[in-house]
């Protein structure tokens, strides 16, 4: 998401609230102040492992009968590229699903998820305007899907293993196969993450029995310029934060997987906050992507280590600030991994909503969850 026109503004305000905050709290329960969030590792790393894997795919289309199977199964959706070219018998493929599963395991890693988790990388074609060619026999580039959104030129690699340097800004006329992460599957073990830590650090309370009151998104949209060519889908979640039953600082990690392009406006019916779970009327909402680099385990230790510091002062206090500020440095240069927020979400609040910074807006409605 190129989102950068907000980004200076919005740091710069989450430090100074923060600043504030932790200055209103000193006299009542002094806490050392959090060491600055270390830069996840995960975007260079994983990067570098889908450069290599693109290479390696793109020397192996060398193969004619490997390149008709790639070329029947990658579509504009997308397909697992390890269980694939295992299946495919070829020596190449061979090859390459061994290099493309130990990948796998590899990104799971840097991405704070189970090593175990199974097949990530996944082909697709780039763009559908490319099929044509594809079917006329048209040798195909390889590509990652890259991340940054204002990246003038991509990296393709032919099946020699030569560097072809493609304009970032336009369709390309030969064919390419994007290689990049099945998102809707790392962000689902994500969310399995996100929730996990913060119960470990105290961040989860205790789940309220009976029936209870809801925020339901009825609509939800996300507004952005061009996206490129060369961009996969994204996969997105939400952060709810308020003050649990306990009187201290709760976060609940929302998947939704179902926002996965800009300009398209979504009718998930999705529950988004359970009112029982918060001591105060009053919730905030910031909403995160993970364009493939986002390192889920990172993300909680770095929003815990401000949120724990963080006191019940018998009033509601607004979280986001707090969850902006520690976010590390690099999510706000090339990645988009921050994407909207809402302050004081209301367990009454129904009707459009539209986000802090201009980006996105959800329509919601209060929603009575029975329990049998």
């Amino acid at each position: 998401m190129a989102l950068s026109r907000f980004r200076r503004v919005t740091v710069a305000v989450a430090a100074l609230s923060l600043a504030a905050l932790a200055a209103g709290q000193a006299a009542a329960a002094p806490a050392p102040a959090p060491a600055p969030a270390p830069a996840p590792q995960s975007a260079g790393r994983v990067a570098t492992i889908e450069d290599q894997v693109a290479r390696d795919l793109a020397r192996s289309l060398a193969d004619p009968a490997w390149r008709s199977r790639v070329q029947s199964a990658a579509g504009s959706a997308g397909t697992a590229l390890a269980p694939l070219a295992a299946a495919s018998g070829t020596p190449a493929a061979h090859t390459l699903a061994e290099t493309a599963a130990a990948a796998d395991q590899k990104i799971a890693t840097a991405k704070g998820l189970d090593a175990g988790l199974g097949p990530l990388l996944r082909v697709q074609l780039a763009d559908p305007s490319m099929r044509a060619a594809l079917d006329a026999g048209v040798t195909p580039l390889v590509a990652t899907a890259v991340a940054d959104d204002r990246a003038r030129t991509v990296r393709a690699y032919d099946t020699a293993g030569h560097v072809h340097t493609l304009d970032a800004t336009r369709v390309p006329g030969q064919p390419v196969y994007l290689v990049d992460i099945d998102t809707a599957k790392a962000m689902a073990a994500g969310s399995e993450v996100l929730s996990r830590e913060f119960a470990a650090q105290g961040l989860a309370g205790t789940q309220a029995a009976g029936g209870w009151w809801a925020t339901k998104i009825d609509s939800i949209e996300v507004s952005d310029d061009q996206e490129p060519w060369f961009k996969g889908a994204a996969e997105m979640f939400g952060l709810v934060t308020g003050f649990g039953q306990d009187g201290k600082v709760r976060v609940d990690s929302v998947a939704m997987p179902y926002l996965r392009y800009d300009g398209t406006v979504y009718n998930p019916n999705q529950i988004l906050v359970n009112w029982s779970n918060y001591k105060y009327n009053l919730a905030d909402v910031v909403l995160m992507e993970d364009d493939g680099d986002t390192n889920y385990l990172a993300l909680a230790q770095a929003v815990a280590a401000v949120l724990l510091t963080i006191a019940d002062q018998g009033a509601y206090i607004p979280l986001v600030n707090a969850v902006l500020a520690a976010l590390p440095t690099s999510w706000w240069t090339d990645d988009p991994d921050y994407v909207e927020s809402w302050y004081t979400l209301a367990r009454t609040s129904s009707g459009r909503l539209n986000g802090a910074t201009g980006n996105g807006w959800m329509t919601v409605a209060p929603y009575w969850v029975e329990q049998f």
